[in-house]
């Protein structure tokens, strides 16, 4: 009598163990603080095993395609555990409560030989047809609880798999508003982006500067709200090796850091605005995966490096001065968010970018699978109607 009851609590702890942590993941659009989630755990495990992996892969461009297929891949192996998780606990709750299992409509077969694997593997075959609402019918529950059980599990399956449907367009929709602006980053501020370039790119005497921070203070907030909804989009890779949405989050929180050290700095400013939103993203975003702070990041500002960026900056708008003030409120503005950068980076496998390329380099854009062969026979391009 003991072994049916320890089954029966075993397969109802699962089944609300499943379904609260895929109500926290799916439905809840906040973070959740507590530690012991069936999520948190899958992640852990799954991505630390795809991270080791992916670390002995040589090729950068081989091991960016490899670790891109991880988001997918977890997302989709997620709600397959869900659901195996919620087979297996109802067919324990059959098996606890020994109903008698019908075949075709003979009864009695297994009600009385105890509980054998024979007798477990039929009730797991016919909670998993009762799940995913399959209604073949050779195998059914001829016990009044049996039946209570077989009704909950397909109301159950069929609202799981709804919910699923609801949740993946959901889920790239937030994905593609991400991407948009990434994309737009690469004519902006290089590929990868730098602050050097962003910067320097600006018009001289516009407020090009001011509407471009706008769009990316806005773009951090929408960032933090679905990365907080849906941590898992952290781990999508942009369609480009050389972008992802940390390092057009650093290159923000470099460029607006260099605007707020300057000594003319207005308070009120632009700047500040989007430094504050995008430095909250990135808090907020790297605590869901990086708790401890590891000190003993490399310096990405070295002074050779500010050297050379105050020397791509020197004709521009945006020219740095040259003072220790300067310099000392830039590296407290910088301890504000490198270190949350740099841990995230290291965790997720992404590069940060640096603060200025050491040689001029082509954007994305101006790079293409023709573009030797067009140097090499210059002249209008002519276009054959049978291809069209």
């Amino acid at each position: 009598m003991i072994l049916p009851v320890l089954l029966s609590a075993l397969g109802a702890a699962l089944i609300l163990i499943i379904v609260w942590d895929a109500f926290e993941t799916i439905l809840v659009p906040r973070r959740i603080g507590r530690r012991v989630r069936l999520t948190r755990y899958f992640y852990l495990a799954t991505w630390r095993v795809w991270r080791a992996v992916a670390r002995r892969v040589g090729k950068p461009s081989r091991r960016e395609a490899l670790l891109g297929f991880y988001g997918p891949l977890s997302l989709l192996l997620l709600l397959s555990c869900w659901a195996v998780g919620l087979i297996v606990a109802f067919a324990l709750l059959e098996l606890g409560t020994q109903p008698h299992v019908g075949i075709a409509g003979i009864t009695g077969i297994s009600g009385t030989t105890g509980m054998t694997l024979e007798r477990f593997g039929m009730l797991l075959y016919m909670s998993g047809e009762t799940f995913f609402t399959l209604g073949f019918g050779d195998v059914t529950p001829t016990s009044g609880a049996g039946r209570l059980l077989a009704v909950l599990e397909a109301g159950l399956g069929f609202g799981f798999l709804g919910t699923v449907i609801g949740y993946l367009p959901t889920m790239y929709a937030a994905f593609a508003q991400r991407e948009v602006q990434i994309s737009l980053m690469d004519a902006r501020a290089g590929s990868p982006p730098t602050a050097a370039a962003f910067l320097g790119r600006v018009p001289e005497g516009s407020g090009l500067c001011d509407e471009l921070l706008e769009d990316w203070e806005r773009w951090s907030a929408q960032l933090l709200e679905t990365h907080i909804s849906y941590p898992q989009l952290a781990f999508y890779r942009s369609q480009h090796s050389n972008q992802s949405w940390l390092a057009a989050l650093t290159a923000i929180l470099d460029s607006t850091a260099l605007l707020l050290a300057r000594p003319d700095a207005v308070p009120t400013s632009q700047a500040r605005l989007t430094f504050a939103m995008a430095r909250h993203a990135l808090v907020d975003i790297s605590q869901n995966f990086v708790r401890d702070y590891a000190p003993g990041a490399p310096d990405r500002l070295t002074p050779d490096t500010l050297r050379l960026l105050r020397e791509r900056l020197a004709d521009t708008a945006m020219s740095l001065p040259e003072s220790g003030d300067f310099e000392s409120r830039l590296a407290a503005l910088r301890l504000k968010y490198e270190p949350y950068a740099q841990a995230l980076a290291a965790w997720l496998l992404f590069e940060l970018p640096p603060w200025v390329h050491a040689e001029q380099r082509r954007d994305n854009w101006q790079g293409g699978p023709w573009d030797k062969q067009l140097s090499a026979h210059p002249g209008p391009v002519h276009r054959s109607d049978e291809h069209f």
